[in-house]
């Protein structure tokens, strides 16, 4: 018999009822040390008195009234982005996959309005995730995203991770915008290096293809920068945001530039909900606080120890870890038994890991952790592996 909730996901039995900075407590009452932030969400930590001020605050004033009126908070927290940004505007959504999208739309509008409305490819990397929309899915590619659920939406083009040649070959005069994250998450923690982000950036200038950068998980100073493209040097055309700019409150935004966005009039796009009061407070009091002088520094500071830490637990148990990878606080540990293994013996040792692809336990630990939760955090992770090598 089917249960009264969509069974859809493979859950641990773990049920909390608490969440208190880095930590999330259980219906038991034990303690976890998060670091996954509701898969790197919580960028602020639970509970954060300065979001659940905002929150609170806005919540006695108005919730909703739509997008058929202004919105004052949206206009504050687009001029924030706009400012902090290579974008001229801003589109305010619930999720990630709804920047997607928006992103898949706004790029294949752009050469409509130009005048070549057969330019509608968009090239993407195996291993990537965008959301698990019907053009999602399709920009993935990837079987176990699309398996009975076809016909699926034409127009993606996908790539091998790395292969410049495909990549190049794949470029053409049909190539609206190409798709990447600088650095996969579900795909397991690939960082695109800065050359190649560079070297990207080039071809589609060349080529006109629009560059379109998914930094839903990667984004919002997680990387240490507000937005891992920084470190490279470089600008996309169209930007995907999510997960952290809301702190936990349900957020996404896409960025662009007035040119990318030049189809995009009335009528074009929409949502109820999107960029409704009680987002707009959150996502304000968000990036107060990560833009604030200091908060970026620090949050390399500490994802160095963090990193120090992981490479010790890898030579430590060569049996269990084979590399650290990652930037800034968006780090994980591949593994060669399986992660989902690993995943579970840190559960047993109260410390919570994220799965993702090729092998890897994801660490995405809020911004705000300290230095004595990053050494708790390697304490329990070396518990964890010692069991596992003793089993």
């Amino acid at each position: 018999m089917i249960p009264s909730v969509l069974p859809t996901y493979s859950r641990a039995p773990l049920h909390f009822v608490k969440g208190e900075g880095t930590w999330l407590i259980d219906d038991t009452g034990r303690r976890f040390l998060d670091l996954g932030s509701g898969i790197a969400v919580t960028l602020l930590g639970h509970a954060n008195p300065i979001l659940v001020s905002a929150l609170t605050e806005q919540a006695q004033k108005l919730w909703h009234v739509s997008n058929l009126y202004e919105i004052p908070g949206q206009i504050a927290l687009a001029e924030m982005l706009t400012e902090a940004t290579f974008a001229d505007t801003v589109f305010f959504t619930n999720s990630g996959t709804e920047t997607a999208e928006l992103a898949i739309k706004m790029a294949r509008k752009y050469w409509y309005e130009k005048g070549d409305p057969d330019r509608i490819e968009i090239v993407t990397f195996e291993g990537c995730f965008h959301g698990r929309s019907s053009a999602a899915i399709a920009a993935s590619g990837a079987p176990k995203m699309v398996k009975g659920f076809g016909p699926m939406l034409p127009g993606f083009v996908q790539v091998p991770w790395g292969d410049h040649d495909a990549l190049r070959a794949a470029v053409t005069d049909r190539t609206a915008a190409v798709l990447i994250e600088p650095v996969q998450g579900e795909g397991g923690i690939r960082v695109l290096p800065d050359q190649c982000l560079k070297g990207l950036r080039d071809l589609c200038d060349e080529t006109g293809a629009l560059l379109i950068l998914d930094e839903v998980q990667c984004g919002m100073g997680r990387t240490g920068r507000l937005f891992a493209h920084e470190w490279a040097g470089v600008t996309p055309d169209i930007m995907m945001v999510a997960k952290g700019i809301g702190g936990g409150f349900p957020l996404g935004a896409v960025l662009a530039t007035e040119a990318a966005a030049a189809g995009m009039v009335v009528g074009t796009h929409g949502s109820t909900y999107g960029g409704n009061p009680l987002a707009m407070a959150v996502g304000q009091a968000v990036m107060k606080t990560i833009t604030a002088d200091g908060f970026l520094s620090d949050v390399n500071r500490k994802a160095g120890l963090l990193r120090q830490k992981l490479e010790g637990l890898v030579a430590d148990h060569p049996d269990v870890f084979e590399e650290v990878r990652g930037a800034g606080l968006m780090l994980g540990l591949k593994c060669r038994p399986p992660a989902a293994d690993v995943v579970k013996a840190g559960y047993a040792e109260d410390v919570i890991l994220v799965p993702a692809g090729d092998n890897v336990a994801r660490l995405l630990p809020p911004l705000t952790i300290s230095d004595d939760e990053i050494a708790e955090a390697a304490r329990r992770i070396d518990a964890a592996a010692s069991a596992m090598a003793a089993a």
